[in-house]
């Protein structure tokens, strides 16, 4: 699996509902962006205090980045905290865009079974492209902590080299973000499980 190298810009949307730690993810994946060096720029586009309501952010990074916002058809990689959110925002993918999506199903009125949203992911883009992972049964199983599951994702992502991120660098950024917190460790934990899980 191939990212794409420092002279080219790198989009991420993360999708899921509010209550899963989507703010603190995003802040996360910036801070490691500017450890290893990029120009970073983020943005939120539906109500994050809302929980339980939809929820989208736009990280971008790159030599020079100048908008906020990941034009439709150019992320690179969509992370979906929730399988229906993650169907939401297929129009920012293109036929390489890769999909680490969280098994985890909330149901609120709109969203879609698994198994529908699979069918269509399977219909609308590369399957080989698409990681289906049960982050949030693993992270309460292993820290009795759901929220994690964001990033474990983001564990998954790194280690399958879909971001142009160094494991010390997102260790660095969860040292920087959680300095005199018990979730140090929790993060740091969850993150170098998708290694081994």
């Amino acid at each position: 699996m191939k990212t794409n190298n420092k002279g080219k810009n790198f989009n991420i949307v993360i999708a899921g509902v509010g209550g899963q730690g989507i703010i603190t993810l995003t802040m996360l994946i910036a801070e490691s962006a500017f450890i290893e060096g990029y120009d970073v720029k983020t943005s939120e586009l539906h109500g994050l205090s809302q929980r339980g309501g939809s929820v989208q952010t736009h990280i971008r990074l790159g030599k020079k980045i100048y908008s906020p916002l990941v034009p439709l058809g150019e992320a690179d990689l969509i992370i979906g905290l929730e399988v229906s959110e993650a169907l939401r925002n297929i129009s920012y993918s293109n036929k390489n865009t890769l999909f680490f999506i969280n098994e985890n199903e909330i149901f609120y009125p709109g969203s879609l079974k698994k198994q529908e949203v699979v069918k269509k992911l399977n219909f609308l883009v590369d399957k080989k492209n698409v990681f289906l992972i049960n982050a949030s049964k693993i992270c309460k199983e292993k820290f009795n902590k759901e929220v994690l599951a964001g990033v474990y994702l983001l564990g998954k992502a790194v280690f399958q080299n879909a971001m142009p991120f160094k494991k010390e660098s997102v260790l660095k950024a969860i040292s920087r973000l959680f300095k005199k917190s018990n979730y140090q460790k929790l993060n740091k934990d969850s993150f170098l499980l998708a290694e081994k899980i």
